[in-house]
């Protein structure tokens, strides 16, 4: 079928990101041979006769062609990625240092990798993975925030050889840790179903990946919209398995209302997540929680779940001090971490561009340490910032107070992987000028 689309196509083909190839026959496959790509896994991953019994009431509701030759076009993977070379990180720059605002445009500047051999060979901590989804929140702006994050990298803030270290800690993750950009998901642009089965491979894909020490890559998915969060999760739970994983969720709303039966969406993936089994309820911690959403019932079903949380009430009732020491107390007390931040859980002043802000958030300065000391004082092993939508804030804001969550984030893995073990570990110089 694809073969009466050549050479119109062939082009547009070679240029899209990943698929699986569902219905092709003996031609097809010759045909992509011929344009180097390969699906990027077969079948229908996890839409499964165990997953359909989960759900009974599940039922499609979007018609959909499969005989069209373009149906699983959105999935399409280049099979040469390792071709000509030997596995590892891959430096795309020109220059070994330069400024926020020159270089190619990856997360931070990093290296590039493009198969689980790079993050293996590079013996890689962290890597970056886009996915650029907007149809889970019902309104577009999200699915900008990738590449917001990439091109703003810090404005003044160098890297590569002369990237900087955290003042507060004096400790340069870029120095201490291997981190690369994993390129972006495949979308389905129309589908937050069939976005979430490529995504959810994806992370699985990095997280899958044994380090030298014997931990695991961490994946660290910039989003998109909060509907990430349900194969995001999904996939560290496949590699780590269900019920072993804890999730500290940050975020104005609580995310677990199924919206007019709807299972994926940037609302719903909490109560999904809990429902198959991948977190229970008493594995789930949430911090920010504010506004009009959760009402009484939603809080009484919270109860019943397990669930621990610390909506802005506690913290005006306590004081932030309290919420934060309450909330790293709960977060040691689990073997692995999933951090899932939605950047609304910030006070909109500091953070405008996202799709539902609530006044009364987190202050930069509240939400940075607690990132930083979370990442430093339990073992992450997956994180998630979503919901940051730039178009929606006119100044450079919003994208400069996530870059410096991120920041924040990878200094404390970094502190944890240099054994500093320190409760809110700070320089004596930088908090002390050594005056009696």
């Amino acid at each position: 079928m694809l073969r009466k689309l050549i050479p119109a196509m062939a082009a547009v083909l070679l240029a899209m990101p990943a698929v699986h190839a569902q219905h092709v026959d003996e031609d097809d496959v010759a045909l992509m041979k011929e344009l180097g790509v390969k699906p990027l896994f077969e079948g229908e991953e996890f839409d499964t006769d165990e997953y359909r019994e989960g759900h009974p009431n599940v039922q499609p509701t979007i018609p959909m062609d499969r005989d069209d030759p373009l149906y699983d076009v959105w999935k399409f993977v280049r099979d040469n990625l390792s071709e000509g070379r030997e596995p590892g990180p891959i430096d795309i720059q020109r220059q070994p240092f330069g400024f926020g605002f020159n270089g190619i445009p990856t997360f931070f500047r990093l290296p590039v990798a493009l198969t689980p051999a790079d993050l293996k060979a590079g013996d890689v901590d962290v890597a970056f993975l886009g996915a650029h989804t907007d149809m889970g929140m019902g309104h577009r702006g999200a699915s900008q925030g990738p590449n917001a994050l990439r091109t703003a990298a810090g404005d003044y803030l160098s890297w590569g050889l002369a990237s900087m270290s955290h003042m507060g800690t004096l400790v340069n993750p870029f120095a201490v840790m291997t981190m690369v950009d994993y390129g972006d998901a495949p979308v389905d642009p129309l589908s937050t179903d069939r976005t979430n089965e490529a995504v959810r491979h994806m992370v699985r894909e990095i997280a899958e990946v044994e380090r030298s020490d014997g931990s695991h890559v961490i994946p660290f998915i910039i989003g998109g919209d909060h509907s990430l969060a349900y194969p995001d999760i999904a996939g560290v739970t496949d590699v780590y398995g269900k019920g072993n994983v804890s999730v500290i969720h940050f975020d104005a709303h609580y995310d677990a209302t199924m919206w007019f039966g709807h299972l994926a969406s940037h609302g719903s993936w909490v109560k999904r997540l809990i429902s198959e089994g991948h977190i229970p309820g008493k594995d789930w911690i949430q911090v920010g929680l504010r506004g009009y959403y959760p009402d009484a019932d939603s809080f009484e079903w919270m109860r019943e779940q397990g669930m621990r949380y610390h909506p802005m009430a506690e913290v005006e009732r306590r004081g932030w001090p309290a919420v934060l020491e309450d909330v790293i107390k709960e977060a040691k007390e689990a073997e692995y971490i999933f951090i899932s931040w939605d950047v609304d859980v910030m006070d909109p002043a500091f953070v405008t561009g996202t799709g539902t802000p609530e006044p009364g958030g987190l202050l930069p300065r509240e939400a940075f340490t607690i990132m930083r000391r979370l990442c430093a004082e339990s073992n992450v092993i997956g994180v998630d910032i979503v919901e940051l939508a730039p178009e929606r804030d006119q100044t450079y804001l919003s994208t400069m107070n996530v870059n410096r969550v991120v920041r924040e984030c990878l200094t404390g893995i970094a502190l944890r992987k240099q054994g500093i073990d320190e409760a809110d570990y700070l320089s004596p110089l930088t908090t002390d000028d050594g005056r009696d």
